[in-house]
């Protein structure tokens, strides 16, 4: 009984040491925290809280070292030299030819206003916007002139390729003597190559003025005519013996009364 009374002193003793040693040691380890000013570290965990996941960087928003990206320029437009040659006279009842003609001007020239074989030609330098990658170009043009026939009347059309060269040619046909203004129109139609949609910008509207003549009063068809048959009287006047055949004729006209 005594030996059991004497263990349990021992085991308080002991406990009473260790709890005494754990408050000394809490003690210091708070002192010491409190003249540093640092807290505590947090708890480490696997995973992070869903607030700070959510202000990470994506990669699309971080910087990127080097130049900037470079976009793609639009392609320079076409220089091009649109020239219309028609002629400033023509005789009624005859027939003419109006040209237009668009094609490379690779220095920028112009050509000037000028006659040529009676003709009168006005260049203009036109630019052709470069999109045909995208879409179909297509040149369209039509010759209103008022009085005169033109063929042909309708629009007309050919497609654009890149530094290719198309020319359109009217007939013309004025039927009465007079003086005829018009006008050359000049079109492009943009046609997108993925979606079909159509657009039409007025490149050119050039005025050109013709003046229809006669002969001596006589229309130009006329005028051929008379012609013709002046040649003939002339070349039967001109046959040799021609005199001593009519002068043989009239003799025997004369014997047979």
């Amino acid at each position: 009984m005594r030996t059991s009374n004497r263990t349990l002193v021992i085991s308080i003793l002991i406990g009473l040491t260790i709890l005494c040693g754990c408050v000394v040691v809490f003690f210091l380890t708070s002192r010491t925290l409190s003249n540093t000013g640092a807290a505590p570290p947090p708890p480490s965990s696997a995973s992070e809280p869903d607030d700070v996941q959510a202000t990470q960087p994506l990669p699309s928003e971080l910087p990127t070292s080097g130049s900037p990206e470079i976009t793609a320029l639009p392609a320079l437009p076409e220089r091009r030299r649109l020239t219309v040659e028609f002629p400033p006279r023509i005789r009624a009842g005859d027939s003419d030819l109006v040209r237009l003609t668009l094609e490379m001007d690779e220095l920028g020239n112009v050509t000037p206003t000028a006659e040529i074989g009676g003709n009168v030609i006005t260049g203009q330098r036109v630019e052709i916007p470069n999109l045909y990658e995208s879409h179909r170009v297509i040149a369209e043009t039509r010759f209103d002139i008022a009085g005169m026939e033109v063929r042909p009347a309708d629009l007309v059309s050919e497609p654009l390729s890149p530094g290719s060269t198309v020319t359109f040619r009217w007939s013309i046909h004025p039927a009465e003597v007079g003086t005829y203004r018009g006008t050359i129109w000049f079109y492009l139609r943009f046609v997108d190559k993925s979606t079909g949609e159509e657009s039409r910008k007025t490149i050119s509207a050039q005025t050109v003025e013709i003046e229809a003549v006669n002969f001596l009063g006589l229309s130009g068809s006329f005028a051929r005519t008379t012609g013709v048959v002046g040649s003939i009287v002339g070349t039967v006047i001109g046959f040799p013996f021609l005199e001593d055949i009519l002068k043989f004729i009239l003799k025997k006209r004369k014997q047979a009364k």
